[in-house]
């Protein structure tokens, strides 16, 4: 069974239609609105000659530092290559 639905989402002053699952629309109206208010936050802040598409580019700009700040913070390789490590070090002082 196909649950999409169409909604409308408001951004930077605009309107824009999108197809989504039903279960993930709470989801996307969150990130419609956390995308508008910090527009809204950036365009109080930059008055005069700066244009909504420089506006809505320090917006994006934002939003994926603080998610590549995120995928750093759980990154858990370095922990697994220190456990596979210290297995083997145990392994070879078992053997002996």
């Amino acid at each position: 069974m196909d649950d999409k639905i169409k909604i409308n989402l408001q951004m930077a002053g605009l309107r824009y239609s999108v197809d989504i699952d039903r279960r993930d629309e709470q989801t996307v109206r969150e990130a419609a609105k956390r995308v508008d208010k910090r527009f809204g936050a950036y365009r109080s802040r930059y008055t005069g000659d700066v244009s909504p598409q420089m506006i809505m580019a320090m917006v994006a700009y934002q939003f994926a530092l603080e998610n590549i700040q995120l995928e750093q913070r759980h990154d858990t390789q370095p922990y697994a290559d220190k456990i596979r490590e210290l297995t083997q070090l145990l392994d070879n002082h078992l053997k002996e």
